[in-house]
């Protein structure tokens, strides 16, 4: 039998084998090298922890009695493990869709599924008692409050449900679509009704409203399921005063929740904002004209954030601290020089950009000094993003031609990062148009509106909003509620009427009659 002859490859299919095989190791070697496999290892360990917790027996009115099952049987506790691995994967996909930088940080993987595993087992004692059945109900309203402080409202609801699924499979035989839909009722409450703490009775207030949902529906339940009277008022009270008390409890665990999930509350912000605090009062001091600046930027920086509904608040904290690193080197930057001459003179265009530069790495190492929040931080390293110091940079061509030395642009300008929220976007646009308007000798509506659109189509042109979900829409929002705080800022005044006997002032002298009347 005749051998087959091996079919001969061209090289440039072989090269395109070897570069796609090439393209495969790499994608391995970044899996590989990335938080993914300890994120898999977390999931997988949350899920084994689940499905243990579900199979531990429930029996009403025994607590691991003698001669009682500890475990559920065998087939149940496969059947339960089927059911907790979909609804994990349902989960993870969520995830992945609406919070993907979870998977890609551990330490909030680890508290999301660290928070699930102790409301599950709270769910799982009150299964113990006909009267303590409605912790679930609790726990389900707690872990929809943590996370819409946490994150947002959208994913507070999705993730709540499908703690609630695996809730209701941890109660038990009891657990009916009574108990799932009277959590869901708590749970749909207080996401909508919780968009940001500002108050320290907000919580409360809402664990109220979510409370009264609670008992209506769970009262509403017990009359279709014919329960007597007197017994439905009392498991639905009982099931609304959980809710109240989680309400309650979380306002004492507030702190703990921030530093967990490393966020920061409206209420928080609002401490941070006031101008008693030890780093804005340093800022005033060492550097007035850096606050003043800081302070601008605040007022219009929330009036851009509220014109696309983004978080004003923060935008306005997040401006008062932008620029804290100047406080090392306050004389270095125009606003504080109070019309001296300035040391940049004296410098190389490379040591004044070595200056410059500087203040945002001093910015981040004061910040951490005195426990800014991560929240804020973001706003010191990306309010210039990798924005070219374009003035330097030209002196420092222009001493080029003398010197034959080349200049690489990427030597002057900042390191980043760019901005990742509109937030920072907001404070990016907000610095660059309020300095450029400043320097205007004449400020007129229609000239600061010129800039505030130049500055901010050359910041899109640039690269500084691709790694933000701007949208154009949104950026001729910004830029027009920008310009029209900068135009009321900078609003012209009447000029006062002088007395007839105020000496006129004429340039280079000033002349008085004796009779004191201006001399014309």
């Amino acid at each position: 039998m005749a051998l087959k002859k091996k079919k001969k490859i061209s090289a440039r299919r072989q090269h395109v084998r070897d570069n796609i095989s090439a393209e495969k190791f790499d994608r391995i070697s970044q899996i590989i090298n990335s938080n993914i496999p300890l994120a898999v290892f977390v999931i997988t360990i949350f899920t084994a922890l689940a499905i243990g917790i579900l199979s531990v027996a429930t029996s009403e009115g025994q607590f691991f009695e003698p001669g009682t099952p500890i475990l559920k049987p065998l087939p149940e506790i496969f059947a339960l493990g089927a059911i907790v691995i979909l609804v994990n994967v349902g989960a993870v996909l969520y995830i992945h869709h609406y919070q993907e930088r979870i998977i890609k940080k551990p330490t909030r993987l680890i508290a999301l599924t660290g928070l699930f595993l102790v409301l599950l087992t709270m769910a799982k004692v009150g299964a113990y008692s006909e009267k303590w059945i409605w912790l679930a109900t609790g726990s389900a309203v707690t872990s929809a409050i943590i996370l819409t402080i946490a994150y947002n409202q959208r994913f507070a609801i999705g993730m709540t449900l499908f703690y609630c699924l695996l809730a209701c499979f941890a109660v038990g035989k009891t657990a009916d679509i009574g108990l799932f839909l009277t959590m869901m009722a708590g749970v749909v409450t207080c996401c909508f009704c919780l968009k940001e703490i500002r108050t320290r009775m907000k919580l409360i207030e809402v664990s109220t409203w979510a409370a009264i949902s609670v008992f209506i529906t769970a009262l509403a339940f017990g009359f279709i399921q014919g329960k007597i009277k007197a017994i439905n008022f009392y498991t639905s009270g009982s099931a609304a005063a959980i809710t109240v008390a989680v309400g309650l409890v979380l306002q004492g665990f507030l702190p703990l929740i921030e530093k967990v999930f490393g966020i920061a509350t409206s209420m928080t912000l609002m401490d941070y904002s006031d101008a008693n605090q030890p780093l804005l009062k340093k800022l005033a001091m060492e550097a007035p004209g850096t606050f003043s600046h800081s302070l601008l930027i605040g007022s219009i920086a929330e009036a851009a954030a509220e014109a696309i509904g983004a978080n004003g608040l923060l935008c306005r904290v997040g401006a008062y601290y932008h620029d804290i690193g100047k406080i090392n080197k306050p004389p270095y930057f125009v606003e504080n020089q109070m019309g001296s001459q300035s040391r940049h003179d004296q410098l190389s265009p490379a040591m004044s950009q070595l200056v410059i530069v500087g203040h945002v790495k001093d910015g981040i190492e004061i910040a951490r000094e005195f426990g800014l929040p991560a929240v804020l931080r973001q706003f010191i390293e990306t309010h210039h993003g990798t924005t070219l110091i374009e003035y330097f940079y030209n002196e420092a061509k222009k001493q080029q031609d003398d010197k034959q030395k080349t200049v690489s642009e990427s030597e002057f300008r900042y390191p980043g990062p760019k901005p990742k929220t509109k937030e920072a976007a907001i404070i990016m646009i907000a610095d660059t148009s309020e300095s450029a308007a400043r320097s205007l000798s004449e400020l007129t509506p229609n000239r600061i509106e010129t800039v505030v659109h130049n500055m901010a189509m050359k910041r899109l042109q640039d690269g500084q909003l691709d790694e933000c979900d701007l949208t154009l829409r949104e950026l001729s929002k910004i830029e027009a509620a920008l310009s029209k705080s900068l135009a009321a800022h900078h609003h012209g005044r009447i000029a006062y009427p002088k007395a007839p006997d105020e000496p006129l002032e004429v340039p280079g002298k000033t002349e008085h009659k004796p009779n004191g009347n201006q001399n014309v």
